[in-house]
């Protein structure tokens, strides 16, 4: 049987500050690093000690910070990697959320969504973030590993589910898997049918109070 564990970073200084995040190297903010410290506990008590743990994470200062709390718990060194990072904002990312939001052109309700064009120049496509997180997905799904635990963003949490339910990318365009700041999603593939199961999605039960973000 093989698990994932997929980690939604806690609480960033982006979001304190109202500004855009997407490849913006916000930090943890000390209640996202008291976060951290206790969705490490949540995956300790959920994983067998006895077990072989692999460890991803984007390589952005949020995530990297959330993956050193895990690693230290499970005694592994995180594979990095840049693949597993939020989508890009372009010219957004570090200003103003009401900065993007006026110019922000939101996908048709019909029509083409994984190449729509948001108006924000730099800004990547559905298409371009969904490639590169179902690259990163493909080269982690290959190890034999039967616990990983990857560390990425609110948003590219879609990208890795709808990958582990092996959707098809053209498909992807109205997918939203999302999960709160600081949660846990659980994914099984059983060793019989080799069905993939989404177990939970956005689990934050291991947070205290206010630590959601």
């Amino acid at each position: 049987m093989r698990m994932l564990y997929v980690v939604t970073h806690p609480e960033a200084t982006h979001h304190v500050e109202g500004v855009v995040g997407g490849w913006h190297d916000s930090e943890l903010t000390p209640v996202g690093v008291r976060a951290a410290a206790s969705i490490a506990r949540a995956l300790r008590e959920q994983i067998p000690d006895d077990a072989e743990v692999e460890l991803f994470s984007s390589d952005l200062r949020r995530t990297l910070r959330t993956a050193d709390e895990v690693a230290e718990l499970f005694g592994v060194k995180p594979v990095v990697d840049r693949r597993l990072r939020e989508k890009s904002y372009g010219e957004a990312e570090g200003r103003p959320q009401e900065w993007l939001d006026r110019r922000f052109v939101p996908p048709p309700a019909v029509g083409e969504r994984m190449d729509h064009d948001e108006g924000v120049r730099g800004a990547e496509t559905k298409s371009a973030w969904a490639r590169r997180v179902y690259a990163a997905m493909g080269e982690i799904l290959r190890s034999d590993c039967e616990h990983q635990i990857i560390v990425t963003h609110g948003g590219s949490l879609t990208c890795v589910v709808a990958s582990w339910i092996k959707m098809p990318i053209e498909a992807a365009g109205y997918a939203s898997f999302r999960g709160p700041s600081g949660s846990i999603t659980t994914l099984r593939e059983d060793d019989f049918f080799h069905n993939r199961q989404v177990v939970s999605l956005g689990d934050t039960r291991h947070l205290d109070s206010g630590e959601t973000g």
